[in-house]
C-alpha cells in the first residue's frame, strides 16, 4: 500500500515578514544603543569634571595656605625716634647690625632699650654682658663680650635665630631672647614672669615704635619701672650727661 504524497506549495508557507517592520526594528536597536552610549556619558562626564576641578583646586589652596605664613620683619634703614637717647646714640651701628641679620632696625633697637638701655659695660647680676646682655655661653673663646659690635652679633644671631624658630613671630621671638627656645615655642601661661614683662615691654614699644609715634607710652611704663636708672648709668658711660 503506497503512502500518501503531501506536495508543499508557496500557498503553505508563512507569509515573509514586510520590509519595512525589518528596517523600523534595526532603527529601534540602533536608536536605543545610541541613548545608552549617550547616557553613559551623561553620567560618566560631570564625574571626570569634578575629579579635573578637584585636582585643580589643590594648587591655589596650597599656595594660600602659603601666603599666610608670618615673614621675617624688613629692615628700614632707620629707628623709629620713640626710643632713648642713649639708644639713639647708637643709631647708625644699629641699623648696620640689623642688615647684617635681615632685622628690623626697630626690633635691636627695642631689645637695646629693655636690655641695657644703650650701656656697653652693662652687666647683669645673672652674668649677661654688653648692649645686648649676652650670657656667656653665646661667645667663642677669647672673644670680648663686651665689645659692641661682638655683643651686637651674638645676641642677634640668637635673636634671629628664635624669629625663624617662630616663623617670624617678633613677640614671641621677645619671650625666646629672655627666657630660650623654649619660651619662644610655648605660651603666657607657661612663662616665667620676668618673661611676660619682657614680652609685654617689648612688644608694646616695639608696636609704638611701628605706629610712627614720637614718644612710645609703653616705653614710659618701662621707664617708671625701673628702667630709667638703667638709662641714667648709660648715659653716664656714654658721656650724655
Amino acid at each position: 500500500m503506497s503512502e500518501p504524497q503531501f506536495i508543499i506549495t508557496e500557498a503553505d508557507l508563512p507569509p515573509a515578514a514586510p520590509q519595512p517592520v525589518l528596517q523600523q526594528r534595526m532603527m529601534l536597536i540602533l536608536m536605543l544603543a545610541v541613548m545608552a552610549i549617550i547616557g553613559f556619558a551623561v553620567v560618566l562626564a560631570p564625574r571626570l569634571q569634578m575629579e579635573t576641578t578637584t585636582t585643580a583646586a589643590v594648587v591655589p589652596d596650597v599656595a594660600a595656605e602659603t601666603a599666610v605664613l608670618p615673614n621675617p620683619p624688613v629692615a628700614t634703614g632707620i629707628i623709629s625716634p620713640v626710643f632713648s637717647p642713649e639708644v639713639q646714640h647708637w643709631a647708625s651701628q644699629i641699623v648696620a647690625w640689623s642688615n647684617e641679620h635681615g632685622l628690623d632696625p626697630d626690633i635691636t633697637a627695642t631689645i637695646m632699650q629693655i636690655e641695657s638701655c644703650g650701656d656697653p659695660q652693662a652687666l647683669s647680676h645673672a652674668g649677661a654682658h654688653g648692649l645686648f646682655q649676652v650670657m656667656p655661653f653665646h661667645f667663642e673663646t677669647g672673644e670680648d663680650m663686651f665689645d659692641p659690635d661682638t655683643n651686637a652679633f651674638r645676641g642677634l644671631s640668637f635673636y634671629a635665630y628664635v624669629l625663624d624658630l617662630t616663623d617670624g613671630n617678633v613677640g614671641l621671638a621677645f619671650a625666646g631672647y629672655n627666657g630660650g627656645p623654649g619660651a619662644a615655642l610655648s605660651s603666657w601661661g607657661n612663662w616665667l614672669p620676668e618673661t611676660q614683662r619682657y614680652y609685654t615691654w617689648g612688644t608694646g614699644i616695639y608696636e609704638d615704635a611701628k605706629a610712627g609715634l614720637e614718644q612710645s607710652p609703653t616705653l614710659q611704663e618701662w621707664m617708671t619701672a625701673g628702667g630709667v636708672s638703667l638709662c641714667q648709668q648709660a648715659a653716664t658711660r656714654l658721656g650724655l650727661q
